[in-house]
């Protein structure tokens, strides 16, 4: 890729992630009886609390009766946690929660969610609990009882549980006893309202049920409810893609390798793709990078780089490969006081980053190895003189053929003419094309 064209389409690039960002989704008002219905799976992001209070604001304005968010997380960041509880806790209309579809689970940071949302009901074999912060490593994430950060998190679900009328020990046990409940246990001792087949189901169970807003005290209006649901913005969807972990921490790597790739073989876009995939993955981090990982990353680049330089493949890109991995590992300070997720996510966002890195490592490694052979290679058509080669066709004067040396296809061409059988010399070169002269027979 040239410079112009590399600069065209980092530019087409950027224009388009800036409308996306600016983009917003349609803005419905209801009329008569409608709920609004907000969608929050995966890994709970700042984009996901971005877009939850605008979803309340949309249902405010819009006279919708309630809003509903169906869940289905394995947890996420504290900080959107708690700026989605807030939300809640300030809304000037009912938020209902159910766990759903069925066998899905509201994990950590969703389990602070479900308590502080004003009526609560799962899905059949749904499944809440693992709120005990978890201190992460690449060689096993345990639970941690540092008192501070417990009685913190203790404090925000419990009050949440006894604003709700909800079953405050067993609550508290989720964060001091990573405890676990499905559905039906969850209904019987008193931490949801309902068990629903369905969003429907949930919202006809409801109906009628008194709900303590900030405001004061109403009655839920949802029965044969239409059901809206709510469009997230292009920029909340862009930047809940990259905000999850496991992406941002992919991208950052590929944006390192790519650099690598950039610098070792220029003239492929390889530093335009770099520039932007680190880019994206430093907005999804919110710029919030362990200085120690960014050490890591930086010395295990240099390495490669350094190895690159060198014939064959030995310790320092073995060793540069191995700190880019650990790196990757440890690059987004998972910390229990911004990351309430399950020890399960935390298993598998390790066995992620590191077949992850190894294949991307190989991959450009591999692309870098085949330029520089090929910028490496000796000229070949100072082998090639002097060289014998016979035509298995005629030709006329200065007429080009395809004749065969060494097992390829070269062109070729003769001022007096080819003859089928007969020995030709290479004698020179115009351009690409041979050029020969009959030798003894």
């Amino acid at each position: 890729m040239s410079e112009k064209r590399g600069r065209l389409f980092f530019f087409t690039l950027s224009f388009t992630l800036l409308f996306l960002a600016s983009a917003s989704g349609p803005v419905m008002a209801a009329s008569g009886n409608h709920v609004l219905d907000f969608r929050l799976t995966g890994t709970i992001t700042s984009a996901h609390a971005d877009a939850f209070e605008d979803a309340l604001a949309v249902a405010a304005s819009g006279n919708y009766s309630a809003v509903v968010i169906e869940i289905s997380t394995p947890g996420g960041s504290v900080d959107a946690m708690l700026r989605i509880i807030a939300a809640i806790d300030n809304s000037p209309i009912p938020v209902l929660l159910l766990v759903a579809p069925a066998g899905s689970s509201a994990w950590s940071a969703g389990t602070y969610i479900l308590m502080a949302a004003h009526v609560s009901a799962m899905a059949p074999n749904t499944v809440i609990g693992s709120c005990q912060p978890i201190s992460y490593s690449p060689l096993g994430s345990s639970a941690i009882n540092d008192s501070k950060t417990i009685n913190a998190l203790v404090e925000v679900i419990a009050t949440h549980a006894q604003a709700r009328g909800r079953n405050q020990s067993l609550a508290t046990s989720f964060v001091t006893e990573n405890t676990n409940v499905d559905d039906s246990e969850a209904l019987l001792y008193g931490v949801i309202e309902y068990r629903a087949n369905s969003l429907t189901s949930f919202l006809e169970q409801a109906d009628g049920k008194q709900v303590a807003l900030s405001s004061g005290t109403v009655a839920l209006n949802t029965k044969d409810a239409a059901v809206t649901e709510y469009g997230y913005r292009l920029r909340e969807i862009l930047l809940n893609s990259v905000a999850d972990p496991l992406v941002s921490s992919l991208l950052f790597m590929i944006g390192i390798f790519a650099l690598i790739f950039g610098f070792s073989a220029p003239g492929h876009g390889g530093e335009v793709l770099g520039a932007l995939a680190i880019l994206m993955a430093l907005i999804g981090m919110g710029f919030s990078v362990n200085a120690i990982s960014f050490i890591m990353v930086i010395g295990g680049s240099i390495l490669l780089i350094y190895e690159l330089a060198t014939p064959g493949f030995g310790l320092f890109g073995i060793s540069g490969i191995i700190l880019l991995a650990l790196g990757a590992l440890f690059l987004i300070p998972f910390s229990p006081e911004t990351w309430a997720i399950s020890a399960g996510w935390y298993d598998t966002f390790t066995a992620t980053i590191v077949v992850s890195t190894i294949c991307i490592a190989a991959l450009f490694i591999f692309a870098i190895y085949k330029i520089l052979q090929i910028r490496r290679k000796k000229p070949v058509i100072g082998t090639i003189l002097g060289e014998t080669v016979v035509p298995e066709k005629d030709a006329g004067p200065d007429v080009k053929i395809f004749v065969m040396y060494n097992g390829e296809y070269w062109e070729a061409k003769s001022g007096k003419g080819m003859v089928a059988g007969r020995r030709y010399t290479v004698i020179g070169k115009d351009g690409s094309v041979l050029i020969l002269e009959e030798a003894p027979q």
